[in-house]
C-alpha cells in the first residue's frame, strides 16, 4: 500500500485564459498600490513618525512571504480560487467557507469605503454632486466592464495601473530632486534632516511605531487578489511567478521609495496638513493643476481597486459554487465564459455601499476601513496555514523536488507572516477606531458559523433522502 497521502483534486473550471503577461504583470502592481498609499499614507506617518519607513520595510517582507506562498501553490495548483480553495482543501472546509464567505462581507466594506473616498475626489471638481451619485455611476460602468469578458477587465486594470504606477514614479523622482538638489526648493537641497529633527526617527516613541502597523497592512490590502489570475492566465508557470517575485521590488519602490520621500521632504508632523502630501511635492515643482492631477491619479486608483474587487469577488462566488460551499447557481458561466450570476451578485452589494454612501456618507471610509482589516489577515493567514500543510503533503509523498517555484524560507517565512497577523490583531484591539471592528467581526464570524452548519446539515438531510452514505460532519473528521 502506498504511504502517499491523497489529496482532493482541485475544482474543474470553465473560465478562459485569457489574461496575458501584460495584464498579470499590471494585475500585480494594481494590487500592490491601493487607495491606502493615497489615502491612509498621512495617517500612517502622523502614527509611526519617519519610523514608518521601517514599518513599511517590515509589512512589505511580511507581504513577500505571503505572495510566495500563494505564487508556490497558484503555480501547482491554478485555480481561479486561489486562497479560498486552499484553505477549503488543505485547512477544513470551514475555513474556505469562512473565507469564501468572508469575501461577501469585505466586498460590501471595501467597495463602500473605495467608493466613499471617489465621491469625495470627485466633489474636488463637483462639490455639488453628491457622493452617492458618483459611487451609482461607478458601480455601473465597472459592472459592465466585467461582463463584457476577461481580457477586458485586464486590459481596463492595465492603463488604470499605469497611471498609478507613473504618478508615483514621477514624485520619487521629483522628489529626489528636491531631496538631493533644492529643485522647488529655490535651489535649497532638503536633505534628509526631516527624519531626525523632529523628535527623532522614532518620533511617536515605540508605541506609535508598533500600532502604525494596522494602516499600513490596510494599505498593502488587495496585493492577494493576483492569486485570481491564476485561473485565467494564458501561462501560469511563467506568468504568475514573475508577477510575484515583482512585488517585494514594487512595494520598496512604491510603498517605501514613496513615503521615503515624504516623510524627507516634509516634517512628519506636518505631512497632509494642507491637503494630500503628494499633491504639496506635486505644488512645489511648479506643476500646473498639480492639485487637479493627482486627483485623477486617485480616482484611477480608486477605480483599479473597484475593478480588482469585482473580478476577486466574483471568482472567489464561482469557486465556492464549486466546491459546493455556496449556490450551484453561482458556478454557471455565460456563453463568455464569464461566471454571470456571480457578477450580478457582486453587483447587488456593490449596490449596498452605494446606499451606505446616500445613508451616512461622513462615517462610511472609517467604518468600513477598519472592517477590511480584519478580513485582510483571514486571506493571508489562510494563505500561510494552507501553504504548511500544502508543502507538509508535498513532503510526505516525496513531491518537493517536483515544484518549480518553491516558498523561500519554509517554514519560518510562514511563522514569521503568522506573527505578523497576530501583532497586527493585538494592535487593533488598543486602537479604539480598530476596536469595534474586532467587535463586528467576531459576530460575523459566529454569523458564518452557523450558516455552515445549516448548509452542511442540509446537505445531511439530502444526502439520507437519497440513500446516500453519510459523511460525519466535517468538523469532526478534520485531521483524519
Amino acid at each position: 500500500m502506498s504511504d502517499k497521502v491523497h489529496v482532493e483534486s482541485y475544482e474543474k473550471e470553465d473560465l478562459k485564459r485569457d489574461l496575458s503577461n501584460r495584464h498579470i504583470q499590471m494585475i500585480a502592481i494594481g494590487g500592490a498600490i491601493g487607495t491606502g498609499l493615497f489615502y491612509g499614507s498621512s495617517w500612517a506617518i502622523s502614527q509611526g513618525g519617519p519610523a514608518i519607513l521601517l514599518m513599511y520595510l517590515i509589512v512589505g517582507i511580511a507581504i513577500y512571504f505571503i505572495m510566495r506562498a500563494l505564487g508556490e501553490m497558484a503555480v501547482e495548483e491554478p485555480v481561479s480560487g486561489t486562497y479560498v480553495s486552499y484553505a477549503n482543501r488543505y485547512i477544513h472546509r470551514f475555513a474556505g467557507f469562512l473565507s469564501g464567505w468572508n469575501a461577501f462581507i469585505f466586498l460590501i466594506a471595501t467597495s463602500a469605503a473605495d467608493l466613499n473616498a471617489l465621491g469625495k475626489y470627485v466633489q474636488f471638481w463637483f462639490p455639488n454632486i453628491p457622493v452617492w451619485v458618483s459611487a451609482l455611476a461607478v458601480v455601473v460602468i465597472m459592472f459592465t466592464i466585467n461582463i463584457i469578458g476577461v481580457s477586458i477587465y485586464g486590459e481596463t486594470e492595465f492603463w488604470l495601473s499605469l497611471i498609478k504606477v507613473t504618478a508615483i514614479v514621477f514624485m520619487i523622482i521629483f522628489g529626489a530632486l528636491m531631496i538631493i538638489f533644492g529643485v522647488g526648493n529655490h535651489g535649497n537641497p532638503v536633505g534628509v534632516g526631516n527624519l531626525v529633527n523632529h523628535g527623532g526617527f522614532f518620533s511617536t516613541g515605540m508605541n506609535g511605531f508598533i500600532l502604525s502597523i494596522v494602516m499600513v497592512a490596510f494599505a498593502f490590502g488587495g496585493v492577494e487578489n493576483l492569486g485570481f489570475a491564476a485561473g485565467e492566465a494564458k501561462n501560469v508557470k511563467t506568468t504568475i511567478p514573475k508577477a510575484v517575485n515583482a512585488v517585494f521590488w514594487r512595494i520598496m519602490i512604491f510603498y517605501v521609495g514613496a513615503i521615503f520621500i515624504l516623510v524627507t521632504i516634509f516634517p512628519w508632523n506636518t505631512a497632509g496638513s494642507k491637503g494630500s502630501p503628494f499633491v504639496e511635492i506635486f505644488t512645489k515643482m511648479n506643476i500646473p493643476a498639480a492639485a487637479s492631477i493627482m486627483n485623477l491619479v486617485v480616482i484611477s486608483a480608486v477605480l483599479s481597486a473597484v475593478n480588482s474587487s469585482i473580478f476577486a469577488n466574483t471568482r472567489t462566488f464561482y469557486n465556492l459554487a464549486l466546491q459546493k460551499n455556496a449556490p450551484a447557481i453561482l458556478g454557471k458561466v455565460n456563453r463568455k465564459n464569464i461566471p454571470f450570476a456571480g457578477v450580478i451578485l457582486v453587483f447587488a452589494s456593490m449596490l449596498f455601499g452605494v446606499l451606505m454612501n446616500f445613508l451616512m456618507p461622513e462615517k462610511v471610509f472609517s467604518l468600513f476601513a477598519s472592517v477590511t482589516v480584519f478580513g485582510l489577515i483571514c486571506n493571508w493567514s489562510a494563505i500561510l496555514i494552507s501553504h504548511l500543510k500544502f508543502r507538509k503533503i508535498k513532503i510526505k509523498n516525496n513531491e518537493v523536488d517536483k515544484l518549480t517555484y518553491k516558498m523561500p524560507f519554509y517554514p519560518y517565512s510562514n511563522y514569521f507572516g503568522l506573527f505578523f497577523m497576530a501583532v497586527v490583531i493585538v494592535c487593533m484591539a488598543f486602537l479604539p477606531d480598530e476596536r469595534m471592528s474586532l467587535v463586528v467581526s467576531a459576530v460575523w464570524v459566529v454569523i458564518v458559523f452557523i450558516a455552515y452548519k445549516f448548509y452542511t446539515k442540509k446537505e445531511t438531510v439530502k444526502d439520507t433522502a437519497n440513500d446516500t452514505d453519510i459523511a460525519n460532519d466535517p468538523l469532526e473528521d478534520f485531521g483524519g
